[in-house]
Order: structure tokens, then C-alpha cells, then sequence
């Protein structure tokens, strides 16, 4: 099924996302790979605070080349999310609702998604310029000295995306290698 999906992302929007829809994001997301993952996760830890606001957003797996002139932002293709699942589930536990990326997710996140009603998305790999169409706006908030790693604010417009793990655990690399 088709959805359009308007951030942040609620736990009211949440329920209605099932395993193997096709869901358009628009709004604010954010961007966020292994290096940033690790500072939050430390900073939390510790209990310090964050560049951004958890609760009801959406991380996309994302470190996008360089723009190019003209553009907002170069390529933006999917990172393998499984390099995440160890900082997953405190940001999941802080209200974290949706996760973009590429790949199987560690039953302990697939646990915690379930526990703290989130959902994770895939985005193409190797559709990045095409995906890069839909940001209509970039903006590194932290991190800079982690460069194409660094924590960026997107406005996006119709992202598109597939549902692989909802909040029920449904699971669609699952039924797919049944």
C-alpha cells in the first residue's frame, strides 16, 4: 500500500505503517552514521546533551557526497544500518520513531522497536542521485569535523521508502527468504 507521511513521525502514524508499504516521507529528518551514532550514544551515557531532538523523528543512515554546483546535496544513497544496531536501542528507548537505511536489523533492535513503537525504513541502495532529488534542504547541525559523517537536518519531500520492519515486528526480509 501507498502512504504519504508528513514528520514528526507519531506513534499514531507508527500503527498505520505495516510491513511492505510504500511510504512517501515529507518534512524534517536527520542524518546520522557510525561516527555521530557513537558520539550521541556517549554523550547520552554520560548525560550530556544532544544536537537533536529524539522523540518522534526520523534518522536516515546517511553520509551524502559532496554537492555538486547547484544542488543541495551530492548523492544520497542508504548506509548498511546493521553498523548502528549496537547505539539503537538508547535512542529508540529516547523516543526515536523511524530509522532509514539498508539491511537486516539485530533482533535486540528489532526487540526495542516493538518495546518503544518505532518503525525502520529502507531506502534504495544505489539510487542515491535519485534520492538526492527529494532533500530540498541541508543543513549540518554538529559534528563538522566528521564531514560527509557529520549530524545533517533535512527537508525532505516525498522520500521514498519501504516499510521492511514495522512496529509489530513484521519483518519483510523474513518473508522473503520464506
Amino acid at each position: 500500500m501507498e502512504k504519504y507521511i508528513t514528520t514528526p513521525l507519531t506513534d499514531e502514524k507508527v500503527s498505520d505503517l505495516k510491513a511492505g508499504d510504500y511510504v512517501y516521507i515529507s518534512g524534517t529528518i536527520y542524518t546520522a552514521r557510525d561516527a555521530a551514532h557513537k558520539r550521541i550514544y556517549e554523550a547520552m551515557q554520560q548525560g550530556q546533551p544532544i544536537p537533536l531532538t529524539l522523540q518522534d523523528n526520523i534518522i536516515y543512515y546517511l553520509g551524502p557526497s559532496p554537492a555538486r554546483e547547484g544542488q543541495v546535496i551530492g548523492s544520497a544513497g542508504p548506509t548498511t544500518s546493521s553498523r548502528m544496531d549496537k547505539y539503537t536501542p538508547l535512542l529508540l528507548e529516547n523516543g526515536l520513531k523511524g530509522m532509514i537505511g539498508k539491511g537486516k536489523r539485530s533482533a535486540e533492535v528489532i526487540d526495542s522497536m516493538h518495546k518503544n513503537h518505532a518503525v525502520y525504513f529502507a531506502a534504495i541502495g544505489g539510487a542515491g542521485a535519485l534520492l538526492s532529488k527529494c532533500i530540498k534542504k541541508s543543513e549540518i547541525i554538529a559534528y563538522d569535523d566528521l564531514g560527509t559523517e557529520a549530524i545533517r537536518k533535512l527537508e525532505v519531500e516525498n522520500l521514498p521508502v519501504i516499510v521492511v520492519i514495522d512496529s509489530d515486528k513484521k519483518n519483510m526480509y523474513e518473508k522473503a527468504v520464506q
